[in-house]
């Protein structure tokens, strides 16, 4: 019985899946923090641009 229980190996088998999927969660932390700087930049950067680009006009066509 006590060989048996040594030789399954199906809990370490999932404990890796786990430790494997730990890794990716903190990898993906990492990577969405470090992007989150460029992509509030590009943001930043499109909204000036579009406001910029406006002209403040915000009319409707000259009406009688």
């Amino acid at each position: 019985m006590l060989v048996k229980f040594w030789k399954d190996e199906s809990g370490a088998t999932a404990i890796e899946y786990t430790l494997i999927a730990a890794l990716i969660g903190v990898a993906l932390i990492g990577a969405l923090g470090t992007l989150r700087g460029n992509i509030e930049g590009m943001m930043t950067t499109a909204g000036s641009s579009i406001s910029g680009a406006g002209g403040g006009g915000g009319g409707g066509g000259g009406g009688t």
